[in-house]
């Protein structure tokens, strides 16, 4: 089976990084927070900026800069594991699956972030949009992640937090599993198509055995 895995809200914690790094783009525009910066995980960046900027691109890409420029330096090691993806990921591992990352985070930012993850060398790609597209791209990577293995898309499942995780598996007629640990909730994740929803890693193993 091709497991293709989300990474913020489903490998990692990343809330203390990103949300720093919108504040720190905020504030050298002078713009006040929301309140809830949570629900920014998982959208693509612009998207997120576009209301609060008045949809004013020049703005928008100054905020996507600043962000960036913040990451770069500190906002990538600030995230934590989640309890039970380490072994959940050795396990798959050594079941045979073959694991990919796609996510939304581009690709200079996500492949520091899994070259230090402790099992990290079990991924044999990673998909990430390029920096400059508004969108988050879930379904041409997991198309992309189909056609470079050669997976056929009813052996192979998307695991993910958010909507869009699911939104672009189901484009791929691919099984989208959502997890509850991330920063969705099983409503938004039922209400995009995913096949299935789990609450703890451990659960993961169980819906890949054959039927």
């Amino acid at each position: 089976m091709l497991c293709l895995f989300d990474l913020d809200g489903t490998l990692i914690d990343s809330e203390p990084g990103i949300t720093a790094c919108i504040r720190h783009a905020l504030a050298k525009l002078a713009v006040p927070e929301p309140a809830d910066l949570r629900s920014w995980i998982g959208p693509p960046l612009r998207h997120s900026f576009a209301p609060l900027l008045d949809n004013d691109a020049v703005r928008i890409e100054a905020a996507v800069d600043y962000y960036h420029e913040r990451f770069a330096k500190l906002g990538w090691r600030e995230h934590a594991i989640y309890p039970g993806i380490a072994n959940m990921i050795a396990g798959l591992h050594a079941a045979g699956h073959r694991l990919a990352v796609v996510t939304s985070k581009p690709q200079q930012h996500a492949a520091p972030i899994i070259e230090a993850l402790p099992f990290g060398g079990h991924f044999e790609k990673l998909y990430g949009p390029d920096p400059s597209s508004p969108h988050s791209e879930k379904a041409s990577m997991i198309a992309d992640a189909l056609a470079h293995f050669g997976a056929a898309p009813q052996d192979t499942v998307m695991i993910g937090d958010r909507r869009f995780d699911i939104e672009g598996a189901v484009a791929n007629h691919v099984a989208g599993i959502g997890v509850l640990w991330g920063f969705g909730s099983r409503e938004e994740l039922e209400e995009a198509g995913a096949h299935a929803v789990i609450a703890h890693p451990e659960h993961l193993s169980a819906l890949l055995q054959p039927a």
